[in-house]
């Protein structure tokens, strides 16, 4: 089994020396530049994004530099999604944003984490595990959601929150580390 293939499955692997791995990453680096350093809402920008997701560009999908992926193929976006300046996506294992997602600035989303143990973590061993957003949903600036959560449609997460663990639908979150303050009746 490959190294890609371990991580899509969300079991540890050599994210850091597998050559394939590092390529695919250098790759989404080289086409992040190219979106990044294109004029805003221009053809270039809008092909360098198609580059870096693989996919032909969700209806309203609107993207502001800097954004950046690790690899872009791994990261499904929907209708509707707006995200502002300055967002990080580590997409090793898949991200999948919902329809009509607001994400504020500086929020990052990391589906990957390293063994406690520091032998294992110098060998550049990593997990990546899904993150799943519903509909609907509003992040504030700096949000940060963490491997393996789901967040459910409607939900709206105050600026700052780091997301550690999966939250209902319609809830409000805040804190570090997140917890849900009410439920919002929609």
């Amino acid at each position: 089994m490959t190294e890609k293939e371990k991580m899509l499955k969300g079991e540890w692997h050599d994210a850091n020396f597998d050559v394939n791995l590092l390529r695919e990453r250098q790759k989404a680096e080289s086409l992040c530049f190219d979106f990044n350093m294109s004029r805003p809402g221009s053809q270039e920008q809008i092909s360098a994004l198609k580059k870096i997701l693989g996919v032909e560009i969700p209806k309203g999908l609107t993207v502001l530099a800097p954004v950046y992926f690790d690899y872009g193929t791994s990261t499904h976006f929907n209708d509707g999604v707006f995200v502002n300046h300055g967002c990080y996506f580590m997409d090793g294992g898949t991200i999948t944003i919902g329809k009509n997602v607001f994400i504020g600035p500086y929020c990052g989303f990391y589906t990957a984490s390293h063994p406690m143990n520091f032998t294992d973590r110098n060998k550049g061993l990593e997990r990546a595990l899904p993150i799943y957003i519903g509909d609907n949903c509003w992040f504030g600036a700096n949000v940060t959601v963490l491997q393996g959560v789901t967040i459910g449609s409607g939900c709206v997460i105050a600026a700052g929150s780091v997301i550690t663990r999966d939250l209902p639908e319609n809830s409000l979150a805040a804190g570090v580390p997140a917890s849900v303050k009410k439920h919002i009746k929609q």
